[in-house]
C-alpha cells in the first residue's frame, strides 16, 4: 500500500547553471518536500546561487562525470517515497510535477514526460532532433514492446522502491566513467522499466527553450549513443531480470564543500 501523502524529492543535476536557478526554483511546486541538487563541478556560482535561494536544499558533488552519474547519486541521496527527474536550464517545467505525481500514485511504477502526447509539445527541437528522436523512439517499441511516443526526455518520476531493479551505476565508485554515466541513462531508464514490466504511464510535457546557456547536447553524438544503448539494453534483457543481488550499502555521494566566505 502507498501513503495517501506520498513525499516527493526532486533531484536537479546542474553544471554551471547559475543564471538559469532562480527562474528553475521558483516554479518548485509544494508537492515537493525534498530538493537535491547534484553539481558536476560548476565554475560559476551554481552551488551558491542554489543555497542563497534555498538553504534547505541537499547539495551534493557527483562522484564522477556526466548526466547519468549526477542523476544516480541524486538518486541515493535522496529520501523521498518518489524521485522526479527535471534539468536545471528551464526547459523542463516544475510546474508539471503535480501530474508525474497523481499518475504514480494512480497506479503507476514510472511516469514518463513525452512531448508527443496530447498536451505535450517542444519549443526546443531542431528537425534533427526530431526526426532522430522518432527514429530511435521506433525501433524501443518495435524491440521492447512499448508504446512510447517520445524517448529521448529526461522528465520523469519513479517510486524510489523500484529504483534498485533498474541495477544503475553505482554512484560511490570513483574514477573512470561507467556505462550510464552520460545522457544514455534517459534510454536505459525508458528500456528497463520496460523489461523488468514495470506499469509505465506517459505525462504530456512541455518542452520550452534552454533559458541561458548553450546545450551541451550534440545532435549526432548523443543519438548514436542513444542507438548504441538500445542495442546493448536489448542483448542484454535477460540479465536484467535476474534477482538483485544483496550487496553491503554503500555509502552516500560526496557533500558538496563547505562555501568559503567571501572577502569584503
Amino acid at each position: 500500500m502507498r501513503a495517501q501523502q506520498p513525499s516527493v524529492s526532486l533531484i536537479i543535476p546542474t553544471l554551471n547553471e547559475q543564471q538559469n536557478l532562480p527562474y528553475v526554483l521558483a516554479q518548485i511546486p509544494e508537492t515537493v518536500t525534498e530538493l537535491v541538487i547534484v553539481d558536476g563541478g560548476s565554475t560559476d556560482r551554481t552551488v551558491e546561487v542554489a543555497l542563497e535561494l534555498r538553504p534547505d536544499a541537499k547539495v551534493i558533488r557527483q562522484t564522477r562525470t556526466g548526466k547519468g552519474n549526477a542523476l544516480v547519486c541524486g538518486i541515493e541521496a535522496c529520501t523521498g517515497d518518489i524521485v522526479v527527474l527535471i534539468d536545471a536550464d528551464g526547459s523542463t517545467d516544475p510546474c508539471e510535477i503535480k501530474e508525474f505525481v497523481r499518475v504514480l500514485q494512480d497506479g503507476a511504477d514510472f511516469a514518463k514526460g513525452s512531448r508527443f502526447a496530447p498536451g505535450g509539445s517542444s519549443l526546443d527541437l531542431t528537425r534533427l532532433r526530431r526526426w532522430g528522436n522518432s527514429a530511435l523512439n521506433s525501433l524501443v517499441n518495435l524491440l521492447f514492446g512499448t508504446k512510447y511516443s517520445d524517448l529521448c526526455y529526461g522528465y520523469n518520476a519513479i517510486w524510489r522502491d523500484r529504483v534498485p531493479a533498474l541495477r544503475l551505476p553505482p554512484a560511490h565508485l570513483t574514477g573512470p566513467r561507467q556505462w550510464g554515466d552520460g545522457f544514455e541513462i534517459e534510454t536505459m531508464l525508458n528500456v528497463r522499466v520496460a523489461v523488468l514490466g514495470m506499469r509505465i504511464a506517459e505525462v504530456p510535457s512541455v518542452e520550452y527553450a534552454r533559458i541561458h546557456g548553450v546545450s551541451k547536447l550534440n545532435a549526432t553524438r548523443d543519438g548514436l549513443r542513444v542507438l548504441r544503448t538500445i542495442l546493448t539494453e536489448y542483448a542484454d534483457r535477460r540479465r536484467l531480470r535476474r534477482p538483485v543481488p544483496a550487496i553491503p550499502r554503500p555509502r552516500q555521494a560526496h557533500p558538496a564543500p563547505a562555501l568559503a566566505p567571501e572577502e569584503s
